[in-house]
């Protein structure tokens, strides 16, 4: 399997997926809160999902959730679990309404409480300082590995196994006997209450765990669920992605994964923070967004190019390269296909294509012309005027059908935006930097590298940026900065610029 990020409903999506081949599912759906502040991203996909939750209240809530939990049971493996993250708002109606009835009580196997702290203005009640993970496994045989998430032991009972040690405890089975019970000395199992896991809030701004996303997890929370209850290889998916946390320690710890998310946003800050910690030995991945982007499909390895549309037009690209008359594939039926990755197609290359088709098998290509059927076709990105004249003559003085099929009827793609990137220097190596872009649709997003190397590709620096401005001071020395925009679509554009803050405070600035 390959990894991947999917923008789109994630329900749709599931349904496409096969039985039973996920091991490891954790969820962090949109807390039942009926606040506008849960609509975080802000993008055409996040508030449309809002406003359907909401549709109905509570029980229409639980069902929109739980025909999603419906679809997460059958792909899960037998030895499978789930982790769900949720609050105080719904709690109780997941646990009874949902996860009891899909996976069935017997196969509960912790309500974990992540417990937190951070600032509260509530004068007329406790303050809620807890979330609810509740973990369903799909049957009574099931990955978990304990020892794997085990934690330092506190003061006394670390300096009572360190006596152990000594000879003042009780050996027993290989480990220290102690007051405390028997100690190991890879520490204690946690319990099911989770003390020891700050929220996102606290963590430095544009850090690794702190991305801008107001309700993103951190990543330890992430890595002890991975860990305990699953194994190197196996798969993860997490169909509400959010800021990238579960796919981006999943990569970190080895494992394969899917992410999905109906938000642009989501999925184009995940993209990027995989981007950041991506080194020669991490695995590829691939982005599926509702529009393909225009340059990279006309620049990509020309055979991969044909491989992938022709099995997206529904046929079976050839295996070979070589000794297959200029083909790139056939249908189901074997009529022939044929790609060409370029615009404007000319009639030379309909009278090439004809004589390739009968060349290649000429008993199909007679009998497909006696049926009226379509002897071959054709795709391309568009036709000149040459070509298309010349298909209809074939067909009106010799039967000869060949169809023409342009890329954007098979897959939808787009022009990424056109960006401009400005730097003005507004006190002593202090510079204001200004991005604006042209786009087929509104622009969703920025980012900002402050420290670019083309080598090493675009590594964010400020994953999510509304304005398209920002403020820094320099150091001397030359400096690359480069932004990305990102569209409804989920295409992006890039600009670099290039400033030189000398020692005397005089400074260049380049447009790259």
């Amino acid at each position: 399997m390959t990894n991947k990020l999917i923008l789109g409903d994630n329900l749709e999506v599931m349904k496409t997926m096969e039985d039973e081949s996920i091991d490891l599912i954790y969820l962090d759906p949109p807390f039942f809160s009926n606040r506008n502040y849960e609509v975080i991203w802000g993008d055409e996909g996040e508030v449309r999902s809002f406003q359907d939750r909401w549709a109905g209240g509570i029980e229409h809530y639980i069902a929109w959730l739980k025909e999603r939990v419906i679809e997460m049971h059958r792909i899960l493996k037998p030895t499978g679990s789930i982790f769900l993250h949720c609050d105080w708002h719904a709690n109780a109606y997941i646990r009874v309404d949902i996860l009891d009835k899909v996976f069935g009580m017997n196969n509960f196997r912790n309500e974990i409480v992540w417990c937190y702290t951070s600032a509260s203005h509530s004068k007329l009640k406790l303050p809620n300082k807890h979330d609810t993970i509740f973990w369903f496994t799909k049957s009574e045989t099931y990955t978990i590995n304990l020892d794997d998430i085990r934690v330092p032991y506190d003061e006394k009972t670390e300096a009572n196994y360190k006596k152990g040690l000594k000879g003042s405890g009780t050996l027993y089975d290989g480990k220290i006997k102690s007051d405390e019970g028997i100690l190991n000395e890879k520490g204690k199992i946690p319990e099911d209450w989770w003390t020891d896991i700050a929220i996102g809030a606290r963590f430095p701004k544009n850090s690794e765990n702190n991305i801008g996303y107001p309700t993103q997890k951190p990543a330890k929370l992430l890595e002890r669920i991975i860990k305990v209850a699953s194994n190197e290889g196996d798969i993860i998916l997490d169909p509400f992605v959010g800021g990238g946390t579960t796919v981006a320690v999943a990569d970190k710890l080895n494992r394969k994964w899917m992410g999905i998310d109906q938000s642009v946003a989501a999925i184009k800050v995940s993209d990027l923070r995989l981007k950041n910690q991506q080194s020669l030995y991490s695995q590829p991945y691939e982005l599926q967004l509702h529009k393909y982007d225009y340059d990279v499909l006309r620049n990509t390895d020309a055979f991969e190019f044909e491989k992938f549309i022709v099995e997206q037009f529904g046929g079976i690209a050839n295996s070979k390269q070589r000794n297959d008359f200029g083909l790139d594939g056939r249908m189901p039926d074997n009529t022939l296909i044929q790609v060409k990755r370029s615009d404007n197609i000319g009639r030379n290359v309909i009278d090439n294509f004809k004589s390739a088709i009968e060349r290649s098998d000429k008993r199909l290509f007679e009998k497909n012309k006696t049926e009226g059927k379509a002897v071959g076709y054709l795709i391309a990105f568009s036709f000149g005027k040459g070509a298309i004249e010349e298909v209809a003559r074939l067909k009106n003085k010799e039967h000869i059908i060949i169809e023409l099929k342009k890329v954007g009827d098979i897959i939808p793609y787009g022009k990424p935006p056109k960006v401009t990137l400005t730097a003005n220097e507004i006190e002593l190596s202090k510079f204001a930097f200004e991005a604006t872009a042209e786009s087929e649709t509104e622009i969703e997003f920025y980012s900002w590298d402050f420290n670019h190397k083309p080598e090493d590709g675009f590594k964010a620096d400020v994953y999510l940026d509304k304005d398209g401005k920002q403020v820094r001071k320099f150091y001397p020395g030359e400096h690359h900065i480069a932004v990305e925009a990102v569209d409804k679509s989920g295409l992006d554009g890039m600009d670099k610029v290039k400033i030189k803050v000398k020692e005397n405070n005089k400074r260049d600035t380049h447009e790259e």
